[in-house]
C-alpha cells in the first residue's frame, strides 16, 4: 500500500485490523508499506531503503501522486462548490474529473 506516511501507519496496521470486527486479512497475505516518490525526500533516511517503491520487487516505477496533481484544478473550483449540496458537489466535482481526463486522453 503506497500511502505518504505510510512507513508509520503500517506500524499498527496488523493491530488496527485485528481489533476491527468489520475488517480481516486473508491468511498468508502480506501487506506491504510503501512511500511515494514525491514524498519520500522529505522523509529520514532510513525510510529510503524500507520504503522506496525502487526496492519492492514488482512494484514497477509509478510515483504514486497522480491525485495530487488533480488538487490545483480542484482548489479554482473548490469556494463555489463548498455552497452546494452534497449532491450537486459530487456532480460538480464528477464533472471536472470527466474534464480532466478527457483532456488527457486527447492530448490537449
Amino acid at each position: 500500500i503506497i500511502y505518504d506516511v505510510g512507513c508509520q501507519w503500517c506500524i499498527h496496521f496488523a493491530k488496527c485490523v485485528a481489533n476491527c470486527l468489520g475488517l480481516s486479512l486473508p491468511e498468508q497475505s502480506q501487506v506491504l508499506a510503501a512511500v511515494g516518490k514525491f514524498h519520500l525526500s522529505a522523509h529520514k533516511l532510513p525510510c529510503f531503503a524500507r520504503f522506496s517503491l525502487n526496492f519492492i520487487q514488482g512494484a514497477g516505477q509509478v510515483d504514486d501522486e497522480i491525485l495530487e496533481t488533480l488538487w490545483a484544478s480542484f482548489n479554482k473550483i473548490s469556494p463555489t462548490a463548498r455552497s452546494m449540496s452534497k449532491c450537486h458537489r459530487q456532480e460538480i466535482l464528477d464533472d471536472h474529473m470527466r474534464d480532466s481526463n478527457w483532456k488527457k486522453l486527447v492530448g490537449l
